[in-house]
């Protein structure tokens, strides 16, 4: 079955039973300063999932776009990606574990024709001492869908030690493996992050897989989640029931269904083979590295495995690039320099020899232009970007020869900190650094590399975290009211500055707000004084703060401000709008936003601004503060 069949299959089972489809959100977050790329389908829904009302109702459906920086160095085996769609369905306070379990095993059977004696299942075992309950549920639930199907359904309690025996299907694994919230594990969830527990489903690509690729995983015990490449994941269907509150676990007042499935790994598991470059998505762009290096992929490891990483980097620069994220040395755009220069690195190794990747690009653009808005009249602005960021790679490997060759000169070595150095300051790759060691007689010391990695990769989080810490997925008091401090602050900036200004960006932490903004100069201290007043005498007036989901046309026609996307009207969607203020006595502000926010604006304290700032042309930022006697 092929990808967008596969995709259009799902939307519509689910649609069929009472869910909305809603669209996949940006793989840039919006309202979500911790972390830099969506990485999973529940990420943009937090604040539904932890009590907010969706404009679409209790139960969705979509399709969501991800990517995950971390993953960039696993790209080369048969099952890793940096870019994947996530098919998801939730429900909030809805449905539960009875629903969802008999639905997936539905689709997965019926719909895309998966036999179920090759499927397998994982269940939470529990934690007595987080006081957290082993999942009996869905593993009877379980039992009864494969004793319906007449096939064999064994219980295994202690998988990870023992293997998985003859009759196992059902198993039982700790919080390593059964547990899900966006930090891991439930020990480490920071207040008021939500979490549960989960029950994944796996395809057994059969035995003749078993250590294919992965033969480092030869000793051990083989079970469903040992990565041994036996078996693939396919879908989580996770039961967030929890809130971590005050070092304990609290029920949340509405449970939560949240699944997940690797829409490509689905494809690989009804073509039951575990290699999911083998799926339709990757044909066209398959076929012209192979035309372009003579090389054939599958019949040499080491090709095979430069031919994944180009496209998969490929596939996830184009995705990237119509977001508007360019090649550059910080945030995002590191990642999507990175990616295209990793790709040129093999496409070398290859011994291509000359430019590829834009026609690889092409491929990719023509294979999803017709279901995904965001690619629609940007393809020659991606593949400009990409010759321009191979032009730039190609000059700055001849600075890093230059200094590779002074290296060598001075010590007729290269350590493990130079060629860290080579690789961060000049984009060298450890493998090129290597592969011309090697022709030379030398090598390096990959442990020092390492090290020097892992500091560097601590610099950068720390630097993360203090820069994008906090914000609103923590829903601390303070975060909320930093959050409706900004609606505030952005209605004032309109009356101050005029209507062309509007929100550019956003960052909260529990200490402070950032916002960004247009305007084409800054902002004088007169009128940061305005501002300031008029931010505090709502504040002082004790406005108060409501919210309504409404059509976009009902949204625009009361004035609200935000960004209508043209992919909520093409689904009908609904937006829900947050009004500061009596409409009797006129509203102070209505803006589009999911919240969450305070009731009312007495709670604030007082507002003030911190810094204003130039970001880009024509871009300004302010940071401010609530100060509470």
């Amino acid at each position: 079955m092929q990808v967008h069949e596969i995709r259009e299959k799902y939307i519509h089972f689910f649609t069929q039973r009472g869910h909305k489809q809603i669209p996949s959100a940006f793989l840039i977050p919006e309202n979500d300063p911790t972390t830099l790329f969506t990485g999973s389908g529940m990420q943009p829904l937090i604040p539904y999932l932890l009590g907010e009302t969706h404009p679409m109702g209790t139960r969705l459906v979509n399709s969501q776009q991800c990517f995950r920086s971390g993953d960039i160095e696993e790209v080369g085996d048969n099952r890793h990606t940096t870019f994947f769609e996530m098919l998801g369905n939730w429900s909030l306070g809805d449905y539960f574990k009875d629903e969802q379990i008999p639905w997936i095993f539905e689709f997965l059977t019926k719909v895309i024709g998966l036999s179920p004696d090759r499927l397998y299942v994982s269940v939470y075992q529990g934690n007595e001492k987080l006081s957290l309950p082993k999942d009996r549920t869905s593993a009877h639930i379980w039992e009864k869908m494969f004793q319906e199907k007449g096939v064999s359904y064994g219980i295994v309690e202690s998988v990870i030690e023992k293997g998985m025996g003859e009759e196992g299907r059902i198993f039982y694994y700790d919080e390593k493996k059964n547990w899900w919230s966006r930090v891991g594990l439930p020990q480490n969830m920071p207040e008021g992050e939500p979490g549960g527990p989960d029950s994944e489903v796996f395809w057994d690509f059969g035995k003749e897989y078993q250590f294919h690729e992965h033969s480092i995983f030869a000793n051990q015990p083989c079970h469903p989640n040992c990565d041994c490449g036996r078996f693939m994941e396919i879908g989580n269907n996770v039961f967030m029931e929890y809130l971590k509150k005050n070092d304990a676990f609290e029920k949340l007042p509405k449970r939560n269904v949240d699944f997940g499935g690797g829409l490509m790994r689905i494809a690989a598991a009804s073509i039951d083979n575990p290699d999911v470059f083998l799926v339709d998505i990757f044909d066209q762009a398959r076929k012209i590295l192979e035309e372009k290096s003579k090389c054939f992929y599958g019949e040499n490891i080491e090709q095979t495995r430069a031919m994944r990483i180009i496209l998969d980097h490929i596939q996830a620069t184009v995705f990237l690039l119509s977001y508007g994220v360019l090649p550059s040395n910080k945030d995002q755009g590191y990642f999507v320099r990175r990616l295209i220069r990793r790709s040129i690195y093999f496409g070398d190794h290859l011994g291509i020899g000359q430019t590829f990747i834009s026609s690889v690009a092409n491929a990719f653009i023509d294979s999803y232009s017709s279901i995904t808005f965001q690619m629609i009249g940007k393809q020659e602005m991606i593949i400009k970007e990409i010759e321009q960021e191979e032009e730039r790679f190609r000059k700055t490997l001849q600075k890093g020869e230059k200094e590779f060759e002074k290296m060598i000169e001075q010590n007729q070595k290269i350590t493990g900190q130079q060629a860290f150095i080579l690789y961060s300051t000049y984009g060298f790759p450890l493998e090129l650094t290597e592969e011309i060691l090697q022709d030379k007689g030398l090598y390096v010391d990959k442990e020092e590399f390492k090290n020097e990695f892992e500091k560097h990769k601590e610099l950068s989080r720390s630097g993360s975290v203090q820069k994008f810490a906090g914000g609103l997925v923590d829903h601390s008091d303070q975060t909320i009211a930093l959050h409706t401090a900004t609606h505030l602050l952005l209605q004032a900036l309109r009356e101050v500055l005029g209507d062309h200004v509007q929100q550019k960006g956003s960052n909260i932490t529990e200490k402070r707000l950032r916002l960004d903004f247009s305007h084409p100069e800054k902002v004088n201290d007169e009128q940061l004084v305005m501002i300031e007043k008029i931010v505090n005498n709502a504040i002082k007036n004790d406005l108060p703060v409501q919210s309504k989901i409404l059509s976009i046309e009902e949204a625009k026609k009361l004035g609200a401000i935000g960004v209508f996307e043209e992919k909520y009207k093409e689904l009908g969607g609904k937006v829900k709008v947050y009004f500061i203020g009596n409409q009797e006595t006129g509203f102070f502000s209505k803006e589009v936003c999911g919240g969450p926010h305070i009731t009312k604006l007495g709670d604030l304290g007082h507002f003030k601004i911190d810094k204003e700032s130039a970001v880009a042309a024509g871009i300004r930022r302010i940071k401010a503060v609530l100060e509470r006697g």
